[in-house]
């Protein structure tokens, strides 16, 4: 309640200045000018380029489903065979999310999760594709997810915050509805279900603590034990898990005997684990079993970019599977056959789905997503670089690794975009974006895209180098990253803007502060303005977990130091043109936190574009909203990072 209050005063006090406004279907606009409808028309091939994404095998040879967007939102399609026609079968204004196939191929269903107008209360929903009946299985107002199919296809198990909407606990539904839904674990804190054993007797479950710390049990799920795997004792991270088919053991990922995540195999007898994987020394982080438990399926995060290999549990041979360099993600097993189904994105290609023969290794397109008729040959894929920052290692400057995107068609010097991930323990990692490749091909615009310290994919260490009272180190490596750019002569270090996504908008905002002599101007996309009401009003569900990242802001030591660093105390220290995106009902970072930087900024005399979607959440999932946003995006770049600048050159 407290929340609620707090947005709609900040809501009421922004309206009621003056400021220009404007509106464009649910978007509001402050202080933006109108957008030339040359941007649209020259945005819209870009716009107009999908993906799709698999879902997961279909029972009884009837194909793959996948997620892809042909109006508004992404939807769930089935497709029958390699490059067959595709069949919506969801017609949803909002999303879909979670979607899992029941695996008993004498219940034709699946289940799939939404929420309404971003505010991530997500819903459990039943579609029988036999007849194309939809049915909520949900309570409506609560947040359900992470859905895994028993083996028999006969229950699913999920977990909901509906007790208190703090805690998740653990359920089992039928698909009868929600008066059927058996409640088997209520532990208090961050659980997730994660799958069911050969015999349907237990089911592996996760305690989740933060990016750095959490453990994996065994739930049994007729008498409610809970049964810890290893030691729990120990500061662990644990990523997902598979059971092995013969019921013996059960394969990890988790950094328990390194600094990286591993695959292990733990034998459920000895209580021993195996490293499966020791001579990777990378992160592990997809894995899948076969159905006839002979082959194993994982992913390595090797710099960045996912490889896949496939395992022979009985030898532990490994065979890397020569794919295209990109990222390889959300792969399955066929029921009945030897093949796995992978989405496959690179950096010149969007996300499609294909799938492998495990005997030749041979691999078959399924789905060739449009690119709005543009010549893919002329995307750009970025280079790995390593800059020096501020600190050491063992006596030797500490380099951060960064994504650059250099553009083809313009003549150098050209401008330069950071683009700041969120997270923050997540990884930048090169993938298709076709706005990046509009500022390259369209702009002139070169783009970096560095992995500062909390990023994931290079150790715990590195992980955790950001934690806490180390916050402001990573703003420090944006500084370390302005040095490198005033030292390239392709580069032009007198126009260089940034932009990021939560946590990364917290970084944009945080870069201005430190770096506004230094930078043209700053794009914030629904990112934290001042830690402390960010911890107070964040969902909470999400309240302890972000504490164990950012710091407890009700230790009053630790509030004062939040408070200190946080882009809204020193927001008069922001002098160049500011860029505000925030959805309203976003239940992570709340509208609170754009409303207050933005009257900030202002009172300093300083120009802020800000746009408000009513019908959003943490993100943008609607294409007509993001069409909007990304209109308007370009026109602030053209304004504050381009055409100005250019015009003072010529001087």
């Amino acid at each position: 309640m407290k929340k609620a209050f707090i947005c709609t005063a900040l809501i009421i006090a922004t309206l009621s200045g003056k400021v220009d406004r404007s509106r464009i279907g649910t978007i509001v606009l402050e202080e933006v000018p109108e957008i030339p409808d040359r941007i649209a028309a020259r945005l819209l091939p870009y716009q107009n380029i999908r993906s799709a994404i698999c879902i997961d095998w279909l029972p009884n040879n009837l194909g793959i489903l996948i997620k892809t967007r042909f109006a508004e939102t992404g939807q769930i399609h089935s497709v029958e065979f390699p490059r067959g026609q595709r069949r919506q079968l969801t017609f949803y204004d909002e999303p879909i999310n979670e979607c899992q196939v029941c695996p008993d191929p004498d219940r034709p269903l699946f289940i799939f999760t939404k929420d309404s107008a971003g505010n991530e209360l997500d819903q459990i929903y039943m579609y029988d594709y036999a007849n194309g009946n939809r049915t909520l299985l949900s309570d409506g107002k609560s947040k359900h997810n992470s859905i895994v199919w028993s083996r028999r296809g006969d229950k699913f198990a999920f977990r909901s915050n509906k007790r208190n909407r703090r805690d998740y606990d653990i359920y089992l539904g039928d698909g009868k509805g929600m008066k059927s839904f058996r409640l088997i674990l209520q532990s208090g804190g961050y659980w997730i279900p994660v799958e069911f054993s050969p015999d349907d007797k237990k089911l592996l479950v996760k305690e989740y603590v933060s990016s750095s710390e959490s453990y994996p049990y065994i739930l049994d799920v007729i008498t409610q034990k809970l049964t810890e795997i290893g030691d729990t004792a120990a500061q662990i991270s644990y990523g997902t898990a598979r059971w092995a088919l013969d019921n013996k053991g059960i394969y990890l990922v988790a950094d328990k005997f390194s600094s990286f995540n591993q695959l292990l195999y733990y034998d459920l007898q000895t209580g021993n684990f195996e490293i499966l994987s020791a001579q990777i020394p990378w992160d592990i982080e997809e894995i899948a079993v076969s159905p006839s438990g002979n082959t194993l399926a994982f992913t390595s995060n090797e710099d960045g970019y996912n490889r896949l290999y496939l395992m022979d549990t009985k030898t532990r041979k490994l065979n890397r599977v020569n794919l295209p360099d990109g990222q390889i993600f959300n792969f399955s097993f066929k029921p009945e056959g030897e093949e796995l189904a992978v989405t496959l994105n690179t950096p010149r290609q969007p996300s499609d789905v294909y799938t492998l023969d495990l005997k030749s290794h041979k691999y078959l397109r399924w789905t060739q997503s449009e690119v709005g008729g543009m010549d893919t040959s002329l995307f750009v894929s970025p280079k790995l670089i390593h800059y020096a920052t501020f600190d050491s290692v063992n006596g030797d400057p500490r380099t951060i690794p960064a994504y650059y995107y250099e553009p083809k068609r313009f003549k150098p010097p050209y401008a330069v975009l950071i683009d700041c991930h969120g997270g923050p323990a997540v990884q930048e990692k090169p993938r298709f974006s076709y706005l990046f490749q509009f500022y390259l091909n369209e702009m002139g615009i070169a783009v970096i895209a560095p992995n500062i310290r909390g990023s994931k994919g290079y150790g715990r260490e590195f992980m955790m180098l950001d934690d806490a009272y180390k916050r402001e180190d990573a703003v420090k490596d944006i500084g370390a990253l302005l040095d490198w750019i005033k030292q390239q002569p392709q580069l032009d270090s007198r126009r260089v803007g940034i932009k990021g996504g939560s946590y990364g908008g917290y970084m944009a905002l945080a870069s201005m502060v430190h770096y506004s002599d230094r930078l043209c101007c700053g794009i914030d996309e629904w990112g934290i303005s001042n830690f402390v009401t960010f911890l107070e009003n964040t969902g909470e569900y999400r309240q302890d977990v972000r504490r164990t990242e950012y710091g407890d802001e009700r230790d009053a030591k630790m509030q004062a130091f939040l408070d200190g660093i946080s882009p809204l105390t020193n927001a008069h220290k922001i002098n160049k043109p500011m860029f505000v995106v925030q959805g309203l009902h976003d239940p992570r970072v709340p509208v609170s936190e754009a409303e207050q930087i933005v009257q900030a900024i202002r009172r300093n005399g300083i120009n802020v574009w800000y746009l408000l979607a009513e019908d959003e959440g943490h993100g943008f999932g609607k294409k007509s909203n993001r069409n909007v946003y990304q209109q308007v995006l370009i026109m602030f770049l053209e304004e504050y990072l381009l055409e100005k600048n250019r015009a003072r050159q010529n001087q």
